[in-house]
């Protein structure tokens, strides 16, 4: 009988990489499908780090992020959890609610019909 080893552990006391959930990126991709839909964004990359979990969305591929969407456990307690940070590194909106904090991307969506 083989038993085969899981994946690798960090060292005792440094933490896992911070990831978003199923749930999580069940709300940003609904997003990400409208803005997609409606010919505004076309390629998205997600990385997992230490201490923060980011998806980047693209208008081309080749170019910086538009928006970055940043999921920080560390500021859980003190400003939240989540944050909307634009292309020149501004946070436009910061807080604990993801689908609050996505609000700020819907309202650039919303176009007047002529």
């Amino acid at each position: 009988m083989n038993i085969e080893p899981g994946p690798p552990r960090p060292p005792f006391g440094q933490p896992d990489l911070v990831a978003f959930d199923r749930k999580e990126l069940g709300v940003i991709l609904g997003l990400y499908g409208r803005f997609v839909a409606a010919g505004e964004w076309r390629d998205y990359g997600i990385s997992s780090l230490r201490d923060v979990a980011v998806f980047s969305v693209f208008r081309r591929t080749a170019e910086n992020p538009l928006y970055r969407i940043e999921k920080r456990p560390k500021l859980r307690n003190r400003q939240g959890l989540y944050a909307v940070v634009g292309m020149d590194g501004l946070v436009l909106k910061r807080g604990h609610d993801l689908r609050t904090v996505l609000r700020v991307l819907e309202r650039k969506l919303i176009r007047s019909v002529e």
